[in-house]
C-alpha cells in the first residue's frame, strides 16, 4: 500500500476516534441538558410553594401579633424581618429560572425564552445595552447638530425621526429583557420610552410645511441638549453604579437611566440643573405645541398629539425626579434621629 493512503487512513482513524468523543460529549450534554431543564421546574414548583406558604404565614403572624404579649413580641418582630427578606430572596432565584414573556415581548418576539442562565451572559448583555445605548445617544448629539446649524432638509430631519424611533423601540425591547433577566428598571423610566418612541413616530410623519418648519428648530434643539444630557448621565452614572456594586450597595443588574435615582446623590447632584432645565424645555415644548394648535391654519394633527406627548413627558419625569429628591432628602433626615 502506498504511503499516502496509509497516511490518509492514520487520519481516518484519528477523525474517527475524534468524532467518537464529539458524539460521546454531545450525549453527555444533552443528558445535562435534560437534567437542568428537570431542576429548573422543580425549583420554579418549590418557589411557588413557597410563595404561597409565606402568604399563608403573614396572614398567621399577623392574627398572631393582636393576641402576643410583651415577651412574644420581640420573637414576632424578628420573624416579620425573616419573611420580608424572603420575596426579595425568590426574585434573586427567579432572575436565573426560564419564565414567560410578558405581553410586550410575546407581541415582539413570540414565545421565546429570553432569560440568559448565567451571570456572565447577564453582565455581558447589560454591558451592551449599556454600550448601545452610549454609541446612540453620541450619534443622535452629532445628528442633531449637523440638521440644526448646517443642514435643512426635510430628509435629513426624517431620517433623525427614524433614528429616534429605532432607538427607542430597541431599547423597551432590551429592557423587557433585562428586566426578565432580573435588572430593577421599572416605573416611569421604562414608560417614558414607550411615550419617547411614539413621539419620535409623531414627528415623522409630520408634513413638511409652515408649522413644521416654525417648531423644526426647537425640536432640534431640544434633541440636541437631550443627547448632551444623556452623554452626561451615561458618563456619570454607570462610573457612580460601579463603585457602588464593588461596595455591595447596589444590585448588579442595575441600569443607567434618563432621570435622577437616589444612588446618584453622592457626587451626582450637579446633574439636576440640568435635569430640570430639560424638564421645564418639554414643558416649553407642550405649550408652544398647543398654541400653534389653536391657530386657524392648523391642519396637522401631529401638532397636538406631539404637544400632549412633551406633556405627559414633563409630568412624569418632573414628578418622578421631585418625589426621589424628597425620598432622599426624608430619609438623610431620619438617619441622625435613629442614632
Amino acid at each position: 500500500m502506498a504511503q499516502g493512503i496509509t497516511h490518509i487512513l492514520e487520519e481516518w482513524r484519528s477523525l474517527e476516534e475524534e468524532y467518537q468523543q464529539l458524539q460521546d460529549t454531545h450525549r453527555t450534554y444533552l443528558q445535562k441538558l435534560d437534567e437542568v431543564s428537570t431542576l429548573q421546574k422543580k425549583c420554579s414548583f418549590s418557589i411557588s410553594h413557597q410563595r404561597k406558604r409565606l402568604h399563608e404565614m403573614t396572614h398567621l403572624v399577623k392574627k398572631c401579633s393582636k393576641e402576643t404579649s410583651e415577651a412574644d413580641a420581640r420573637t414576632m418582630d424578628e420573624l416579620k424581618e425573616k419573611i420580608k427578606m424572603l420575596p426579595s430572596a425568590f426574585s434573586d432565584m427567579e432572575a436565573f429560572l426560564p419564565k414567560k414573556n410578558g405581553l410586550y415581548l410575546n407581541l415582539v418576539l413570540g414565545n421565546v425564552n429570553v432569560t440568559l442562565l448565567s451571570k456572565q451572559s447577564k453582565f455581558a448583555y447589560k454591558d451592551e445595552y449599556e454600550k448601545f445605548k452610549l454609541y446612540l445617544t453620541v450619534l443622535l448629539l452629532l445628528f442633531s447638530f449637523i440638521c440644526y446649524f448646517f443642514v435643512s432638509y426635510r430628509f435629513l430631519d426624517a431620517i433623525l425621526n427614524f433614528l429616534l424611533v429605532w432607538y427607542y423601540c430597541t431599547l423597551t425591547i432590551r429592557e423587557s429583557i433585562l428586566i426578565t433577566n432580573g435588572s430593577r428598571i421599572k416605573g416611569w423610566w421604562v414608560v417614558h420610552h414607550y411615550i419617547s418612541a411614539f413621539l419620535s413616530g409623531v414627528m415623522l410623519t409630520w408634513p413638511d410645511g409652515k408649522l413644521y418648519k416654525t417648531f423644526r428648530n426647537q425640536f432640534l434643539a431640544y434633541c440636541l441638549y437631550q443627547s448632551f444630557v444623556q452623554c452626561l448621565q451615561c458618563y456619570y452614572q454607570s462610573g457612580c453604579l460601579y463603585r457602588l456594586r464593588a461596595l455591595g450597595e447596589r444590585h448588579n443588574m442595575d441600569l443607567t437611566v434618563e432621570g435622577f435615582q437616589s444612588w446618584m446623590w453622592k457626587g451626582l447632584t450637579f446633574l439636576l440643573p440640568f435635569l430640570f432645565f430639560g424638564h421645564f424645555w418639554q414643558l416649553f415644548n407642550s405649550l408652544s405645541l398647543f398654541r400653534m394648535a389653536q391657530l386657524p391654519d392648523c391642519k396637522e394633527g401631529q401638532v397636538l398629539l406631539c404637544g400632549l406627548c412633551f406633556l405627559i413627558l414633563f409630568m412624569g419625569n418632573f414628578v418622578t425626579t421631585v418625589a426621589v429628591l424628597r425620598q432622599k432628602v426624608k430619609s438623610r433626615n431620619q438617619k441622625p434621629k435613629s442614632v
